[in-house]
């Protein structure tokens, strides 16, 4: 990616939502700033409750030309009329998931901070790789993602690179220039004014 080139921003649910509130906060998030993509993210297994946000996340995304992606079920992809699959594990469910949703599916995968996995999700078709988290954040066990992998994988390898987790608005200013997307997560939605939060982080872009 250019240096010249601004980052397109990824948006992240937070891990509980309440179906009374949310929609309407993430609207005006998606009105304030323009997102590519939003991911939704939950910790809760609980399928029905999975579906019930996704139809919600969906018309509010659909409605502002806004993809949506789930972590992890790509069983719901296509019943739940969504446009792709993020894996938070790597590359190992890249290739069939790329062989059952199709070529025009999103299909992306978090690597951690390996390069390896990074290139494996690649080769096995992956839209994109996430490397994470950039900052302090509850993702990961550990370890950080340097920039040096960031700029290393911006002028090595063509598949789009996502920074997520953890950013301050100095990280977004360093990473803006060797990533493709910055994906934030719990950064804006952990502030009082999430709206305001995402505004600032997105302006750190230059």
């Amino acid at each position: 990616m250019a240096d010249t080139e601004q980052p397109q921003l990824y948006l992240v649910t937070p891990p509980q939502i309440d179906l009374e509130v949310f929609p309407e906060q993430l609207g005006r998030a998606l009105d304030a700033v323009e997102i590519a993509c939003l991911r939704l993210d939950l910790a809760s297994r609980d399928e029905d409750l999975i579906a019930r946000a996704a139809d919600a996340c969906r018309e509010v995304a659909h409605g502002r030309d806004v993809a949506l992606v789930i972590a992890d079920h790509v069983l719901m992809v296509e019943r739940l009329g969504l446009d792709g699959v993020h894996f938070s594990d790597g590359a190992r469910h890249v290739r069939k998931a790329r062989a059952d949703l199709g070529g025009d599916a999103i299909v992306g995968a978090f690597c951690a901070a390996s390069r390896h996995d990074g290139m494996t999700a690649g080769e096995h078709g992956a839209d994109y790789v996430a490397f994470g988290p950039v900052g302090a954040s509850q993702l990961g066990v550990g370890s950080v993602a340097e920039h040096e992998l960031f700029d290393w994988w911006s002028k090595m390898i063509e598949v789009p690179v996502v920074a997520e987790a953890g950013f301050t608005e100095d990280l977004v200013r360093s990473l803006a220039p060797v990533a493709d997307f910055l994906a934030f997560g719990e950064e804006v939605w952990r502030s009082d004014d999430p709206v305001a939060q995402l505004t600032r982080l997105a302006a750190a872009r230059g």
